[in-house]
């Protein structure tokens, strides 16, 4: 049985309660979530309990991280050390986003390593190996990825970012939208080209139900893909994102009916001004689905600086409803990731989201800050690192900037001890 059809049946899982204790809510909050279709909880029947998140409505927001070998770099070392990372870090869920070397393997590592849930793009290991057995991607055929599906969800994976909303209504109205930016989706551009060359359907799509069966089988949490997505805040709001979202509502429904959990991808750059109308249709078309965003990147013009821009962006969608948050790296639209870049697109996605939740007064969000505004007034060092979201850095900053627990900017003279004499706040003896 899904969580969907245990919590419309009434039942309590180890699950449920397992996220209600984490996020400080009643569990029949979470299971009348799951039940109505506005929360997911990402998990496999194939894997052994580990850190749940769940992901939506009256939830804390969460953050993904993405890592994964590629023809250029196949060092599984190196994302060993990246799931490490944003595991410290505190990113709720990761991604294996592998399109090089040994695409099985480093799947099966990460889901024996990995402490919260993992999330991959079977489309992208069929097209790979399309090229390697039939010579073209567009030789690729439909039984290629439902078998790469189901293989994915035989290893335990918990969530499947699955290009399904794409069908010819969608390409037609991306030929008379005069985009920039075409088809950015790895995965989009992959099924687009498929269909063109082919002259037929998206399997994804056509074949919905056959891929309903094996998410159900498993209870994998599909993640509706965003293969029409603007890859520029030029082409944001236009017909053919509308299109996409159309019918990604439509499969929604489908999904939910079944007992299917279901999360949907939505755009990367998007303009400040289009974001809380972005958030407002998915809500309203998409059935209250957790919306999963990448970025938004909230301008074009910073490469090199697109964790920046990304949680610009992500910290206002989070607080007009996106529930789960993709980090973006300084390499973006650059190249890949080092394990430092890693590292700050994580720390930029994680302050992002905890902006958003205060925004939309997440209690735990609340006390947090002021627990750090409290440690501030009394120059307690500790405290202020162990409630920081990057304490090494922060670690690092106060053990050479406080001496004697002496602000380094003002000094004696800090403005909070000044003020803190005449307020009768304790302070600390130097």
């Amino acid at each position: 049985m899904t969580l969907v059809l245990a919590a419309r049946s009434g039942k309590i899982t180890p699950e449920m309660e397992w996220v209600a204790a984490r996020e400080s809510v009643h569990v029949d909050l979470i299971r009348r979530g799951l039940a109505e279709g506005t929360i997911v909880i990402p998990r496999n029947i194939k894997r052994k309990q580990f850190n749940y998140s769940g992901i939506g409505q009256g939830l804390r927001i969460k953050v993904n991280a993405l890592i994964g070998t590629s023809s250029d770099r196949t060092d599984w070392a190196m994302e060993e050390r990246k799931l490490a990372s944003v595991e410290l870090t505190g990113c709720d869920a990761m991604m294996d986003l592998s399109t090089g070397g040994n695409i099985d393997g480093m799947r099966r590592l990460i889901l024996s390593k990995a402490n919260i849930p993992v999330g991959s793009v079977p489309i992208y290991q069929a097209a790979i190996e399309a090229i390697e057995r039939r010579g073209s991607i567009v030789n690729m055929t439909a039984e290629d990825m439902f078998t790469t599906i189901e293989k994915h969800a035989a290893d335990g994976i918990d969530f499947m970012a699955i290009h399904t909303a794409l069908n010819f209504d969608v390409l037609k109205r991306l030929q008379y939208t005069g985009r920039v930016t075409d088809v950015v989706s790895r995965g989009g551009a992959f099924l687009t080209g498929w269909m063109l060359h082919n002259g037929r359907e998206n399997p994804l799509y056509e074949q919905f139900d056959r891929l309903l069966e094996i998410l159900k089988m498993y209870d994998v949490t599909l993640s509706m893909g965003d293969a029409i997505r603007p890859g520029s805040t030029a082409d944001s709001l236009d017909g053919a994102q509308l299109e996409g979202l159309i019918v990604a509502g439509e499969l929604v429904a489908r999904a939910q009916a079944v007992g299917v959990q279901v999360m949907v991808e939505g755009p990367g750059h998007v303009p400040m001004n289009h974001i809380e109308s972005t958030m407002l249709l998915q809500k309203r078309i998409c059935h209250g689905a957790p919306y999963f965003i990448l970025g938004n990147l909230a301008t074009d013009v910073a490469p090199g600086y697109d964790h920046i821009t990304a949680a610009i962006g992500g910290a206002i969608a989070g607080a007009s409803g996106a529930a789960f948050l993709c980090y973006v790296t300084p390499a973006e639209h650059l190249g890949l990731p080092t394990e430092q870049d890693v590292k700050d697109g994580a720390i930029a996605a994680r302050i992002a989201a905890h902006a958003a939740d205060l925004a939309k007064g997440n209690k735990k969000a609340w006390e947090r800050d002021t627990q750090m505004a409290l440690a501030r007034v009394t120059s307690n060092l500790e405290r202020q690192i162990e409630l920081s979201i990057d304490p090494e850095k922060a670690r690092a900053l106060l053990s050479t900037t406080h001496k004697n627990n002496c602000c380094a900017i003002c000094g004696e003279e800090c403005a909070v001890w000044v003020a803190a004499k005449y307020f009768g706040i304790a302070l600390p003896i130097t």
